[in-house]
Formats: structure tokens, C-alpha cells, sequence
């Protein structure tokens, strides 16, 4: 009796086998989400209750996104030169310092800097875990293993961390204030510095000092070639401009920074328009905003389950292409219920409005994974991170623009509607399936030969789990 090869596990990588490295990325991913989550439901509140103005509340979070904008291609760069795992540790490090700057600080300058230290970190951020668990299954089981399994549960792993941050972060304050007391202790304690609605951000502090710990302990990679600093900053730029190039030469990877820029008009109008919405609802800002933080949070439930339906997705709709003009549809069908719903505010119209925001976010993570797993199979190691920062750049400049845009509209369906066209021609990008991608053989960032990558397509989206056992769900 003859039995199967069983593929070489690269010792660089600590020995991990494929479903290892996948729960230590679901677990970067929880913990990395968590503090973020914790920090939605209290941030306004919070810079409300230092004494900060509205206008200075969005300069906080303009530094913020365009600090993440303005690092994000860079910083995938650097994770390609230096490795995963130290600019992992470094983002943990930045989002410490930043949670408790925004915990402690009661001066704008302190709150700005935390604000942009925490967007630096999210641009850090942006594809070395995920760049470090592809290489670690391509590794162990070579360019053709399964990657949906992994990327999907690493995305339901995100969304769950933010629906429970948001439902921390809420909660601990209202606790807090139900202890008689409890709130001056605290701020008499600390001379004013910590205060009920600080708590969520220290907390997070603390959380990001675990996250570092575990990035440091649980993500082996193969070592890389010495550098200096002069060697880094020169292989920054080029990692960029092979970024850059990406899109311009592959029309599979264009369509994905062109649907993640679809995604970004999508999330723009539905973060900046149902908290009115809400609040309109309601009658008052204080009750809105709690509807909205269950809302959110729902939200994110709805985008981990898109996330885990993701490889069934694929499997039912015949590939990953499929996969993601299907769940593209549902974004668009979830977006034009909302913009159909402004009008009235009866309990059916709120009913589908519920239904369609719930879809937006079931859609759009079922989307997610699909895509990054075409996207993993058209780039190789040396420049897989920062693939990954190109199409987070994609979504969040489109965000920004798509916000302002909405912002500027008249209340009522036609910034909805706008937002549902733009998904829409992000979607009809996938009617037709992508040509495979050319061989491609060269170096790497370790100074091995890489494996071409696997072409897009049926072949290989619809290829049997049973061909990699180690892949299958537990």
C-alpha cells in the first residue's frame, strides 16, 4: 500500500502545519481588533468629556485616517524587507502608547498624537498577518493549499473582536457609573486623569501589551537576509513602486483594488449616515448613539458569519470570482433597502432598514476572503504584504472621498443609492472570469527561488478540500 507525499514543513517557520498557523492567526487577529473595538462606543464621548469641541473631535480623526493613508504603502514595504513579526510588535507598541495617551490625556496635542500613533499602527498593520500566515501554509503545504479556510476565520476573528469591544467599551463605563462613588474615585485617585469613559482605552492598552507578547512568542518566520538601516530604507521604495505596479499589469488584481475601493464607498455611507439615523429615531443624540453602538455591533456578527460562509460561498457559486460578485450583490441589494427606507420611519421601513444593514456587512465579509485568496494566488511572498497595503489604500481613499461626498448630498436616498451604484460596478467587474496569470519565477525576500503562483480561476477555486486535509474546518 503506497501512501500520499506529505509536504516538507519549513523549518523557518517553527514547524507549523497549516492548521496551527491558522489559529495563531485568528488569535493576532482578536487581539489586535479588540482594543479598537473598545474604543468605538466611547471615543466621542470621551474627547466630549475632556472639554474638546466638534471641530477638534474631527481633527483627531482626520489625523488619524490620513496618517493611515499616508503610511499605508510604505509600512507594507518595510514588512516585506524586515518580516512580518517585527512590524507586527511595532504596531502593538504604537497602539499601547496611543490607547494610553487617549485614556490619559486631557491636552488636544496629547490626544492628536495618540490618534496618530493609533494610525500609523493600523497602516503597520494593514497585511503583515495575514501575509505571515499564507507564507506559512505555502510553506507547509505549497502554493496550491486552500487559503479561504484560514483567511476567512482570521476575518470572522476581526469582526467578533470588534463586536465585543464595542459591547466592552459601552458597558464598562455604564458600570461603572452604577457603583455609587465610583467615577470620582477614580478621578480624585488619579488627580483627573482617569475617568469611567477612559477606562475602555486603558484597558485596550493592556491588551495591546498581550498582543506583542503573543506576536513575539507564536509567529516564527524563516530568518531573513542581515540588512542595515541604509539597506531598508532603500527597499522600502521599491517594494512601493512593485506595489504600485501591481494593478497596472494584472487586470485580476485590478478588479480587486478597484472592489476594495467599491467596499470603501460602501462603509463610508453607512459609518457616516445611520447614526443620524438612529438618532432621528430615537429623538435624542444619548439614545441614538446607544442604538447605533448595538447596531454596530450587530454589524460586525453579521460581517464575522459573511466571513465563515466565505468557502461555502465559493464552493456553491463555482470559485472565488463567483464568490465575490455573489456577496457584492448582496452589498448592493442591502444599500438600496436603506436608501429606500429614509423616508418614513414606520416599524416595517426601520424592519428593512435593519435587514439592509445587516446584509451590507454579511455581504461585505463574505466578499473579503474570496478576494484575498484570488489576490494570494497572483502575488508571491516578496511582495504579498504589500499587495495587501495597496488594497487597503484602495478602500481607505475612496472612504475618505465617499464621506465627504455623502456628507455634502442632501438627507434622503441619493447618497444611499450613490453608494449602491458604486458596488454595483464593483460587482459587474466580476461577470466575466480573469485570464490565469503568466508563470513567474524569482527571488525572494528571503533570497529563495519562488514558486509561481497559482493562476486564478475554477481550476484551482473549486479543487476539493480533500486534496488538503490539514485545511479542513475542525
Amino acid at each position: 500500500m503506497t501512501s500520499r507525499p506529505v509536504p516538507a514543513v519549513s523549518p523557518g517557520h517553527g514547524g507549523l502545519d497549516g492548521a496551527t498557523a491558522r489559529r495563531h492567526y485568528v488569535t493576532v487577529s482578536f487581539l489586535f481588533w479588540l482594543p479598537i473595538g473598545m474604543s468605538i462606543a466611547t471615543g466621542v464621548l470621551l474627547f466630549t468629556e475632556r472639554g474638546m469641541g466638534l471641530a477638534a473631535i474631527a481633527g483627531f480623526y482626520a489625523v488619524h485616517s490620513l496618517t493611515a493613508a499616508a503610511m499605508e504603502l510604505p509600512t507594507g514595504g518595510l514588512s516585506d524587507v524586515i518580516g512580518r513579526r517585527p512590524v507586527l510588535a511595532i504596531a502593538g507598541l504604537l497602539n499601547l502608547t496611543a490607547f494610553t495617551l487617549i485614556g490619559l490625556g486631557a491636552a488636544g496635542w496629547a490626544i492628536a498624537l495618540g490618534m496618530g500613533l493609533m494610525g500609523l499602527a493600523r497602516a503597520l498593520s494593514s497585511g503583515p498577518a495575514e501575509a505571515w500566515y499564507v507564507d506559512t501554509v505555502h510553506a507547509h503545504a505549497g502554493p496550491g493549499a486552500d487559503l479561504r479556510t484560514g483567511l476567512a476565520r482570521g476575518s470572522s476573528a476581526t469582526s467578533a473582536a470588534l463586536a465585543l469591544g464595542t459591547l466592552l467599551g459601552g458597558g464598562l463605563p455604564w458600570l461603572l457609573g452604577l457603583a455609587p462613588g465610583a467615577g470620582e474615585w477614580l478621578a480624585d485617585t488619579t488627580g483627573g486623569l482617569v475617568i469611567p469613559l477612559s477606562v475602555p482605552a486603558l484597558l485596550g492598552a493592556l491588551v495591546e501589551g498581550v498582543f506583542v507578547l503573543y506576536v513575539l512568542s507564536a509567529l516564527p518566520e524563516p530568518p531573513r537576509p542581515r540588512t542595515t538601516l541604509r539597506r531598508v530604507m532603500g527597499g522600502v521604495p521599491a517594494a512601493i513602486a512593485a506595489g504600485l505596479r501591481l494593478g497596472a499589469r494584472d487586470a485580476l488584481i485590478r478588479r480587486i483594488l478597484l472592489t476594495a475601493s467599491a467596499a470603501g464607498a460602501a462603509l463610508a455611507a453607512v459609518e457616516l449616515l445611520t447614526p443620524g439615523r438612529a438618532a432621528a429615531l430615537m429623538g435624542t443624540a444619548e439614545s441614538g448613539a446607544l442604538v447605533f453602538a448595538g447596531l454596530a455591533c450587530a454589524g460586525f456578527l453579521c460581517s464575522a458569519l459573511g466571513s465563515q460562509l466565505a468557502p461555502l460561498v465559493a464552493r456553491f457559486t463555482g470559485g472565488s470570482e463567483r464568490a465575490v460578485l455573489a456577496s457584492l450583490g448582496l452589498v448592493t441589494l442591502g444599500l438600496t433597502l436603506l436608501g429606500l427606507t429614509t423616508q418614513t420611519m414606520s416599524p416595517l421601513a426601520t424592519t428593512v432598514a435593519v435587514i439592509g444593514y445587516g446584509l451590507v456587512y454579511l455581504g461585505l465579509g463574505a466578499a473579503g476572503p474570496n478576494e484575498n485568496d484570488l489576490l494570494h494566488r497572483r502575488v508571491d511572498a516578496s511582495g504579498r504584504a504589500t499587495a495587501l497595503s495597496v488594497q487597503s489604500l484602495s478602500l481607505q481613499l475612496v472612504a475618505a472621498g465617499a464621506g465627504l461626498g455623502a456628507g455634502a448630498l442632501p438627507p434622503g436616498p441619493l447618497p444611499w443609492l450613490l453608494a449602491a451604484t458604486a458596488v454595483l460596478a464593483g460587482a459587474l467587474l466580476w461577470v466575466r472570469r480573469a485570464a490565469p496569470a503568466p508563470p513567474h519565477h524569482g527571488p525572494s525576500a528571503t533570497g529563495g527561488p519562488v514558486a509561481a503562483p497559482v493562476p486564478a480561476g475554477p481550476l484551482h477555486d473549486t479543487a476539493p478540500e480533500e486534496i488538503h486535509p490539514h485545511a479542513r474546518p475542525t
